[in-house]
């Protein structure tokens, strides 16, 4: 078995080992019939009565690295300090056409374009202020995999964006709170 059909395997396995887990707590998901500017106006609302920014990520049915962010983000050790300063919302937008099953919330591509992830892949992940204003995207500027858009942080190169987003977006996360997040991701790591 090649490395690259190895790594997949242990990917889609991973994902269905974190759905299947018992979880602290979803995203917020869009309610039907919803569109993206309504989600956003609720980010919004909570993000300021509750004094945090907005941790967004756009997804789709068929994404397997998005299970894998949203098992992350539902995690027992993770959800509490995730919550602690983020309102966290999920839209879906990268839905294939003519699945009559699937839809894209209306709305969520534009949104994606507006905030740098038009052509990026799934999950897209934005840290916003509470005014919506972007702090942050999963597009890596520098270095390794330089203006890919990391999607779920499974690469130790992924993992050490997703931390500098987090201290870009989330200061006050303590020292122990980010180690915590690294330690789980590196073990969730298909490298590991």
């Amino acid at each position: 078995m090649t490395a690259s059909i190895h790594a997949t395997i242990l990917r889609v396995a991973l994902a269905a080992a974190l759905v299947a887990a018992p979880c602290f707590a979803q995203p917020a998901l869009a309610q039907e019939g919803e569109n993206a500017d309504q989600i956003m106006a609720q980010l919004k609302s909570r993000a300021a009565a509750e004094q945090k920014n907005i941790l967004l990520s756009f997804s789709a049915s068929w994404c397997v690295n998005c299970r894998l962010f949203d098992g992350f983000l539902a995690d027992r050790a993770i959800h509490p300090i995730l919550d602690r300063v983020f309102v966290i919302g999920d839209m879906t937008a990268g839905e294939h056409a003519g699945d009559n099953r699937h839809t894209n919330t209306p709305g969520a591509e534009k949104l994606t374009s507006a905030l740098g992830g038009q052509d990026a892949g799934y999950p897209f992940i934005v840290m916003l202020d509470a005014n919506g204003n972007l702090i942050v995207n999963s597009l890596r500027p520098t270095g390794a995999g330089s203006g890919d858009n990391i999607g779920y942080p499974d690469a130790p190169y992924e993992i050490d964006w997703f931390m500098e987003m987090l201290k870009k977006a989330a200061p006050s996360l303590t020292a122990v709170e980010t180690s915590k997040i690294r330690r789980w991701l590196k073990a969730h790591s298909s490298a590991h």
